[in-house]
């Protein structure tokens, strides 16, 4: 089969490698139908996560069909799966607790990290009964998708873990498909305002498509722009959506006493916590990997018609053109991709 390998920092091919076999009673294998890129798969290829090894296919995101599973599986070949980024063994203190993200038994972010992605034709699956989803009928692979990773990720490590209330300010830096995946969720809690920050006009222009009411660019002065919006309090909550040092270190100028920031960014480097100016302000700062215990939640509004995941996808391609893919979301200022879907030819 064909698969997407990591080589090395900024290397990466579409090539052949062996098809995924059952290795455990709780694996399946599942054809992969829809499959995304992520932005963490971007930080892999700069080198930012040194966990992932060269040979590594790369993905943690997919729709399928099961094919085959392990005698520990109650899915059916011929199942149709959203296959979750996070594994959880449904049997640790962690799993017992919901924090899937931090399972001890074998599980966490696995796929396209520690073990060979969904970038690929097929993906062995392990847990396979705690780690995927039946899909509902009705619902198509492009809407569906954007739930395997960006809108729980948004959600309980943005929306959630900041504590977005009715009422609130919400500042949100970045808006890429995560910034806009926070967006999106914390509309359900009916903030007053949501700021999104960002440098690139086509991403503000997105951010005001999917509910952000100010939206401030590169020549734009956001403290000074979120100061004079409330009051001079600050905002609210502020979300960190890119990763670097730099939109943090901002998140932590634009709360106001008492405020909330949360850390989706997948960081790099190292970032500067400046106590020396935050030390009074009963700031509460949270970081997280997104444990998908939102997902059926999710999957039910998406039934409903309350959320539209479809709307993140911008650019399509086949499954054998992912190099392509990789090369439209890896320059979103050029050509305005939020979110690519690859499909099965």
């Amino acid at each position: 089969m064909k698969a997407l390998v990591y080589r090395g920092p900024g290397r990466r091919s579409w090539q052949e490698v062996p098809e995924p076999r059952i290795q455990a009673p709780t694996d399946a294998v599942v054809r992969v139908d829809a499959v995304t890129i992520c932005g963490t798969d971007l930080h892999i290829l700069k080198g930012d996560v040194p966990a992932v090894e060269p040979g590594r296919i790369l993905g943690h995101e997919a729709v399928g069909t099961v094919t085959e599973v392990g005698a520990g599986v109650a899915l059916k070949p011929g199942d149709r799966v959203l296959v979750s980024c996070v594994s959880a063994c449904g049997r640790c203190r962690y799993c017992r607790t919901g924090s899937y993200g931090q399972c001890l038994g074998g599980g966490g972010w696995i796929l396209g990290h520690h073990i060979d992605g969904t970038q690929a034709e097929f993906v062995r699956v392990p847990f396979a009964d705690t780690s995927t989803h039946l899909v509902p009928e009705g619902i198509g692979d492009e809407a569906v998708l954007m739930l395997a990773d960006i809108l729980p990720t948004s959600y309980e490590v943005g929306v959630l873990n900041g504590r977005v209330a009715p009422g609130d300010t919400v500042v949100v830096v970045g808006a890429g498909p995560i910034g806009l995946a926070a967006i999106t969720t914390a509309r359900l809690y009916s903030p007053s305002r949501i700021i999104a920050v960002d440098l690139a006009e086509a991403r503000l222009e997105a951010a005001t498509r999917f509910g952000a009411d100010v939206v401030i660019g590169a020549g734009g002065d956001p403290a000074g722009e979120v100061a004079e919006l409330t009051g001079g309090l600050g905002a609210d909550v502020a979300i960190e959506a890119v990763g670097v040092p730099e939109t943090f270190e901002l998140c932590a100028r634009l709360v106001r006493p008492g405020g909330h920031v949360a850390n989706v960014g997948v960081h790099g480097r190292p970032v500067t916590l400046h106590l020396e100016e935050l030390w009074a302000r009963n700031l509460t700062f949270t970081t997280g990997l997104v444990d998908t215990y939102s997902t059926p939640t999710l999957l039910s509004m998406l039934g409903a018609g309350l959320l539209d995941g479809g709307r993140f996808v911008t650019h399509h391609f086949a499954l054998h053109d992912m190099e392509k893919a990789y090369e439209v979301f890896s320059h979103p200022q050029e050509t305005g991709a939020l979110k690519v879907l690859l499909t099965r030819g």
